[in-house]
This record gives C-alpha cells, sequence and structure tokens, in this order.
C-alpha cells in the first residue's frame, strides 16, 4: 500500500475528530478507567477499557477518514505522574498504537489505506516559563515517541503547543530516537493560537513558521483553541508563506457554557464549509476536527 506521504501528494488527507469529546459521550464508569483515582486519565483506557477507544477509532474510519489519531495525547511520563502512572508512559503509548494499528488495518483497502498518526500533546508545563527544563521535557517525549513509533504508527503529530519550546523540545526527543533507532517516520507540528491571535505566551504564527520550518518535518499547522472561522488569517498566512504541507484541525467552534456543560455549537455542515474553503481557495492539504467534532463533522 501507499504510505502516508505518497497519499499526500495525490489528495487531501482528513482526520479523524475528538477523541475526548467522544470518550465522553461513551458515559463510561469509574471501573473502566480503573478506579475513581484515574476518572479523567483517557490515555489509561487502553489498558483498562481498550474496547471503548476502538469503537471511536472505528467510528471514524467507517466514514471515510483517511488517518486516526492514538489516544495518547497526556501520555508523556509529565502527564501520567499527576495519576501515579508515570512508569506506564512507553507501555500506554505501545498498546494505543497497536489498538489504533489493528483497527486502521481492518479498514484498510490497496485504494484507500488508512494511517495511524501518534498523538503527542504539549503536557501541562510551559518551560518558556521554567515550568520544566527542556531536557526533562525532551527526555519525556523520547520515550513516547518510542512506544509510539515500536507500537506501529505510521506518523507522529506533535499537536496542541502553547508554548514554542514545547514543539521544539518534542522534536528534540523524537529526532533522538530516530537518531539512536535508526528508524523515522513522518512528522506533524502543529500549534495553538489562541483569540488573541497568538500562542499563549504570545508568538506570532510567522515566528512559529521562521521556527518549524528549519526542522526536517514533513507538515506545520494549527489545531485547538478556536473554530476554523477564527483561524482563517493564520491559516492563510502559513499558505502563502510555508514550503511544506499545511495541517488545519479546528474545534467546532468557540465553546460556550450552558447550565454549566460546555457545548461546541458548530453543525457539521459550517465546520465543513469553512475546511472546504480552506482546501479549495488557500490549498490546505490535511483537515480534521479537535475539540467537539464527531463522526457527523
Amino acid at each position: 500500500m501507499k504510505s502516508f506521504l505518497d497519499m499526500l501528494k495525490e489528495k487531501v488527507i482528513v482526520f479523524d475528530g475528538a477523541m475526548g469529546t467522544n470518550i465522553q459521550s461513551q458515559n463510561l464508569s469509574a471501573d473502566d478507567f480503573g478506579g475513581e483515582k484515574y476518572i479523567g486519565c483517557n490515555e489509561y483506557l487502553v489498558l483498562t477499557k481498550p474496547s471503548a477507544i476502538e469503537k471511536i477509532h472505528a467510528d471514524f474510519l467507517m466514514v471515510g477518514c483517511d488517518a486516526i489519531e492514538t489516544n495518547t495525547f497526556g501520555a508523556t511520563s509529565i502527564i501520567l505522574s499527576e495519576y501515579g502512572l508515570s512508569d506506564l508512559s512507553y507501555k500506554i503509548n505501545f498498546e494505543a498504537a497497536k489498538i489504533a494499528k489493528k483497527i486502521a488495518l481492518d479498514f484498510s483497502t490497496e485504494s484507500h489505506p488508512r494511517f495511524v498518526a501518534g498523538s503527542i500533546g504539549p503536557t501541562t508545563k510551559l518551560p518558556s516559563l521554567k515550568h520544566i527544563s527542556f531536557k526533562e521535557m525532551e527526555s519525556a517525549y523520547y520515550i513516547q515517541a518510542k512506544g509510539l513509533i515500536e507500537g506501529g504508527v505510521d506518523l507522529l503529530v506533535i499537536e496542541t503547543s502553547q508554548d514554542i519550546l514545547q514543539t521544539k523540545s518534542a522534536l528534540a526527543g523524537t529526532f533522538s530516537f530516530f537518531s539512536t533507532s535508526r528508524q523515522r517516520v513522518p512528522i506533524i507540528a502543529s500549534v495553538t493560537i489562541e483569540k488573541t491571535g497568538t500562542m499563549l505566551l504570545g508568538t506570532e504564527i510567522s515566528s512559529v513558521l521562521t521556527t518549524l520550518e528549519a526542522y526536517d518535518i514533513d507538515a506545520i499547522g494549527l489545531n485547538c483553541a478556536t473554530g476554523p472561522k477564527e483561524m482563517s488569517e493564520n491559516v492563510r498566512y502559513l499558505c502563502l508563506n510555508s514550503p511544506k504541507s499545511i495541517f488545519v484541525i479546528p474545534n467546532a467552534g468557540i465553546p460556550e457554557n450552558i447550565d454549566n456543560k460546555v457545548y461546541y455549537t458548530l453543525s457539521p455542515d459550517e465546520f465543513v464549509f469553512y475546511l472546504s474553503h480552506f482546501v479549495k481557495n488557500l490549498g490546505v492539504n490535511i483537515v480534521g476536527g479537535c475539540c467537539g467534532t464527531t463522526t457527523d463533522h
């Protein structure tokens, strides 16, 4: 079958939607999470309730998605330590990759191969604010990349970065693993631009591009924080100036608090309207959904 990069030359790649949103919709119990103290650690479900994650992967592939992301957004030891699970980082990433790969192979055909993207999130630490050292973060990402790649992912997505040093440390850890293992998969690096128009710590899109285009990565993009409408000008900037493929994964609009519950109100038709514009008029190469998006989107 053709590789991810081969397919990227031929078509627009469609990623899946929100892992967290679709986990929540299953109304899982404390037992499903392995006990009360693990509720909220969605990544642990690959060990305690893998069928819940298999269902999400299969549902998105059934509606035609080309790529699914592993349930590993918070699977660094940094995040897992909050639940006393830091020693399981490699195992969780490895098992998550295996689960996703098995489902992807079930749906793959020669004419429509399906791909698994290893999800690498930003953690809750901002190295620019000295919450954590660059080296400590790099080491955690090394283990995560190792687990994902040895588990069988086709590519890695370093996503939702709020601090450009998060992205750089993830890239450092990943490239370090590439060097020691003599393996390599494609990499997408995606940052989060807030409603203010910059990353959380003030980095503008032009600085993001200047920083990331120097790396040997395959796509640069934006995900999370806002809906597609609010991303439009930053997407336009990337499409006009980036030498690499463009990845755009918005939320289903800006979240609203209604009766103490969070709702994402952008309808599937509205969501597709914006993404179609990004593809047809701006040249975006990879689209999908972040928070609030379902198989309907």
